[in-house]
């Protein structure tokens, strides 16, 4: 008697395929309608995004360079500035060049397999933003309020711990969005109301129910961006009652502009990121979220003028250390 075994060999590009399996969707490509649509505005939107893009990339290659080659900045935040580095270099290049070529060719379609693939990039990225910058705040609080046991709670495991544990969640929660997306049924229309692909303004384009999706995406953000930002204000409430016992004047001001651009970005990311996906269904949220999205791509720029006051890492714990 011969016995049929289901075959669990599926492969990434079947996911991706709109024709393949069970004919899940109709739809084989979508149209980005982009920020704007007049031919005038695309032109400033064009060289203003590609000024961000450059001046972003040269900037953080300019960091994560000297962070590698300079010895002096081999210290555990240097090394998560690194990494952030590379991350905000990948999450621009994700979404800005694709972009950016749309805007001078004037075709706006994207295939099926192209969205989900810039979807799941964008996601692995960014997730692995929110980590890390909970994993920055950890090291602000062990630097400023434990300064004698710093070098021993974050040697280089514990840095390698925290970056790859932070990988492997950012790889999972982006995988999990990627497939609960290829069960949706895609019938038209095909206008993503937006100038790259993502989950809110993908799930208003299905004609299947997005219940279960929107759940995942909620669970996400509770654990991304609500438990990430409590131990990040828990961790900074400690910073600040730390630094404010600091009798010099100098020493106060430069542990807050060490945690200042910390804050501010950490501000950006998590209130763009909150009001993009906690705001479903509405094509008026849609638009916001375009705003939002720009607000966020502006927010690489501003992560790499960061690392320009990060300059004395270990000063800020010597100064607590003399109060």
């Amino acid at each position: 008697m011969d016995l049929h075994l289901p075959s669990w060999d599926i492969s990434l590009q079947g996911l991706m395929d709109p024709e393949s399996g069970n004919n899940k969707t109709a739809v084989a490509e979508f149209i980005l309608l982009g920020l704007v649509q007049s031919e005038k505005l695309q032109s400033v939107v064009f060289v203003l995004f590609l000024f961000v893009y450059l001046v972003t990339d040269g900037g953080n290659l300019s960091i994560l360079t000297a962070t590698l080659v300079e010895p002096k900045l081999h210290t555990p935040m240097y090394f998560f500035l690194g990494n952030l580095s590379v991350l905000d270099v990948g999450c621009i290049t994700v979404t800005v060049p694709s972009m950016l070529g749309r805007l001078l060719s004037h075709k706006r379609t994207v295939s099926y397999g192209a969205c989900l693939t810039q979807l799941f990039f964008f996601h692995l990225l960014a997730g692995m933003d929110c980590f890390l910058l909970t994993a920055m705040a950890y090291d602000r609080f062990l630097a400023i309020c434990r300064p004698l046991t710093y070098s021993t709670r974050m040697n280089q495991a514990v840095q390698w711990i925290l970056v790859a544990v932070s990988w492997a969640c950012a790889f999972i929660n982006a995988l999990t969005h990627t497939i609960a997306l290829t069960t949706l049924k895609f019938c038209g229309p095909n206008e993503v109301n937006h100038f790259y692909c993502d989950l809110p303004q993908l799930f208003q384009l299905s004609c299947s129910s997005t219940q279960l999706n929107e759940l995942l995406l909620f669970a996400a953000c509770f654990i991304m961006a609500g438990v990430a930002m409590v131990l990040i204000i828990t961790s900074y409430i400690h910073v600040a009652a730390v630094v404010l016992q600091i009798h010099s004047v100098e020493g106060r001001k430069k542990a807050f502009s060490t945690c200042g651009s910390h804050l501010t970005v950490v501000c950006l990311f998590y209130g763009t990121g909150i009001f993009n996906y906690m705001r479903l269904g509405s094509v008026e949220a849609s638009d916001k979220d375009k705003g939002h999205s720009s607000i966020r791509m502006l927010n690489f720029h501003q992560k790499h003028l960061s690392g320009s006051s990060h300059k004395a890492p270990i000063k800020v714990s010597a100064s607590c250390l003399e109060a």
